[in-house]
């Protein structure tokens, strides 16, 4: 977005740079507003710094544009906003920066796939004669507006359940870094599948792979961190839950014989919360464990599993569970039930973390 301080027209675009004709109608449709403002003059008309506005546009994720005159009302409105949260004393400037940032991101993902997967289908040509721009101008300007109120809806929704999750915490400390259940799922062989498989077959099986996953974890109570193609990092409260998930995706992947096989890694600890993403120690632990995981099975660190058998959700070992069977029997009671089964595997030196205790876990029949 830089442009110079004295706002001269140095910079603007010729005939030759000039954007396509119908790509500035979309351009348009979309922004709702004609382009008028250069950097300069946009950073003026909102009352802040070239310098500050230019940190703004590139932390939502857009290039530099020189001095063109490119720019919106809605893009001075932005500017307003964000530089009056930060007047107001509600965010600071970095915090600021950083909700421009994860915006920025987490949106043009979203704006990516709906052009690749979703619209890109919708708009082949249905007529004789007629070309795909023609038919995508009619088809966003009746999509955009009912695109927009579901993304609004969804983002409150999100807001909603992520806001109760932090009020939920034991203390402040807490609200930052938290103590939860971190699971990695990973396509066995992946690298082998991309040289033998056609573009547009990996790419169905990727999404197939992400769909399934990002499906089986919201439906039981996780959180979908992101998917790197072959793999997904996703989160829980609460240790059985993840448990339930890992399981539940070597399951599903099983039963179909179009997916490759799985291997699942889950560790259990504090972990620092950033724009979405978690880091730490307990996601790097997450991540090793998977790597060695067997085919289709899952692998679960110390710490998950004392927390598996602290909520009574596994036993700490087969002995144990015979023996409170025994004791139940004797006083008359209902045996403990347990859902998960946990086998301790051999010590093993994990890269750039120690020697770890590895637990295989499995459903209890």
């Amino acid at each position: 977005m830089e442009g110079t301080e004295d706002g001269t027209e140095d910079g603007i675009e010729d005939d030759a740079d000039a954007p396509d004709p119908i790509a500035l109608r979309l351009e348009q449709l979309i922004l709702g507003a004609e382009r008028r403002y250069t950097p300069f003059q946009a950073a003026r008309s909102a009352g802040v710094s070239v310098e500050l506005a230019t940190r703004f546009w590139r932390a939502m994720g857009f290039a530099d544009i020189g001095q063109a005159k490119a720019l919106t009302e809605a893009d001075v409105l932005a500017l307003r906003r964000l530089s009056g949260l930060v007047e107001a004393g509600l965010l600071s400037e970095p915090m600021a920066i950083q909700v421009a940032r994860s915006t920025g991101q987490t949106t043009a993902r979203l704006a990516d796939w709906q052009i690749d997967s979703f619209l890109e289908g919708l708009t082949e040509p249905q007529e004789s004669g007629m070309t795909r721009t023609e038919i995508t101008y009619p088809l966003v300007e009746l999509l955009l507006p009912e695109l927009e109120e579901f993304l609004v809806y969804v983002y409150r929704r999100q807001l909603a359940a992520a806001t109760g999750r932090v009020v939920q915490a034991a203390d402040d400390a807490e609200m930052v870094d938290r103590r939860l259940a971190v699971g990695f799922a990973d396509l066995v062989s992946f690298t082998r599948l991309t040289r033998r498989l056609e573009e547009e077959e990996l790419g169905e099986l990727v999404e197939a792979f992400e769909t399934t996953a990002a499906d089986l974890v919201a439906a039981h109570g996780g959180r979908l961190i992101k998917t790197l193609g072959d793999e997904v990092l996703y989160a829980a409260d609460d240790a059985g839950i993840a448990a339930e998930i890992g399981l539940r995706l070597i399951e599903t992947l099983t039963h179909d014989e179009t997916m490759p096989e799985l291997r699942v890694g889950i560790a259990f600890g504090t972990v620092t919360t950033r724009m979405g993403d978690v880091f730490g120690t307990t996601v790097n632990l997450a991540s090793r464990l998977t790597s060695i995981a067997p085919k289709n099975a899952v692998l679960v660190d110390g710490a998950f599993a004392e927390e598996l058998s602290h909520t009574g959700e596994a036993p700490v070992s087969e002995a144990e569970a015979a023996e409170a069977a025994a004791k139940a029997e004797k006083d008359g009671e209902e045996p403990p039930s347990y859902r998960f089964a946990l086998q301790p595997m051999w010590q093993r030196p994990v890269r750039g973390l120690g020697v770890v205790e590895p637990w295989l876990l499995s459903r209890r029949s």
